[in-house]
């Protein structure tokens, strides 16, 4: 029964044994009343303006608005077909910020062909404060599982197919969240960037490592291949030693290592880790992440079948 007929259905019993100024009164009274009642019920009815449809359904954050978590913010970009399969979450290098990330459209372009969205967190003040960083303003572990936790809970990002990236200190970032919350982390994707010294022993992360493929370039002098000193008191780490430590800790085997190549690069590959192989591809340019470097490492690891889901992630 509408809003419209009920008010009809009063009006009748407002006439009995009522003196006749009254019934007239109590007629006008219910008339008005069904009228009101009448226009409430043909407005909930009507279709909204869209306008205020679109105000309505409108996301809290994404775009250009960024999203907050506890410890701090992120960006997001979805793919344009709705076709959300996991997101790429890639910390930016020194001085940039999530929203100079996002300008990066050929990398987001890429994780949306992989039917990812690309995802970047903001550092603080530009930088980032993983282990022997030069500041330490936020517990850098914490933030990645609140951004993650917010992933899947607010855009419905299937909680196994969280990948990590970054590029410079923000692949250093990335190896920070892979030693020490690896088990949130389906897989990882990095560039000119590793572990700082003093570089941690296996047993120092708390988790196994996933699935990695690394990207460092011999000419790079910004974070060159064995680390270089950044003033008198920290100094980034070398890659050759940092892939040891994350190998052992994924319990790979010494030997053999093979050779694969990945978007054009010659890469060694460890087979037989505890969650997957491991890939270092060193190549001849310097201090860069390429598009095509991040899709050969996508194609890569999501070929069928995917070895790489995390069956159960572990709460945060």
């Amino acid at each position: 029964m509408s809003l419209a007929s009920t008010a009809t259905f009063w009006r009748p019993t407002l006439s009995v044994r009522l003196p006749r100024a009254l019934k007239v009164a109590a007629v006008i009274t219910a008339g008005f009343l069904a009228a009101m009642l009448s226009d409430l019920a043909f407005a909930a009815e009507r279709p909204q303006p869209a306008s205020f449809a679109a105000a309505a359904s409108r996301p809290a954050c994404g775009g250009e608005v960024a999203c907050t978590v506890p410890l701090g913010a992120y960006r997001i970009a979805l793919p344009p077909d709705g076709r959300v399969e996991g997101a790429y979450v890639f910390f930016h290098g020194y001085r940039s910020s999530a929203a100079e990330q996002m300008g990066a459209t050929d990398l987001v372009a890429v994780a949306h062909a992989h039917h990812l969205a690309f995802v970047a967190p903001d550092g603080l003040n530009g930088t980032w404060s993983h282990d022997n960083a030069v500041r330490h303003d936020r517990d850098e572990t914490a933030f990645a599982r609140q951004v993650f936790d917010d992933l899947t809970g607010r855009w419905h990002v299937p909680a196994d197919r969280l990948i990590v990236g970054g590029f410079s200190q923000g692949a250093s970032t990335a190896w920070h969240v892979v030693c020490h919350a690896g088990d949130r982390v389906a897989a990882a994707v990095t560039f000119s960037g590793v572990f700082w010294n003093p570089l941690p022993a296996p047993a120092d992360c708390a988790t196994t490592p996933p699935p990695m493929i690394h990207f460092h370039g011999t000419a790079d002098q910004t974070f060159p291949l064995a680390g270089r000193a950044i003033g008198d008191r920290w100094h980034q780490g070398d890659m050759y030693l940092s892939l040891d430590i994350v190998r052992a800790r994924a319990a790979c085997p010494v030997a053999p290592r093979v050779r694969r190549i990945v978007a054009g690069i010659d890469c060694i590959e460890t087979d037989g880790c505890d969650r997957g192989p491991i890939l270092a591809c060193v190549h001849d340019a310097g201090h860069e992440v390429r598009a095509g470097w991040l899709a050969g490492a996508l194609d890569t690891l999501l070929a069928p079948p995917v070895p790489w889901r995390v069956s159960a992630p572990a709460a945060p």
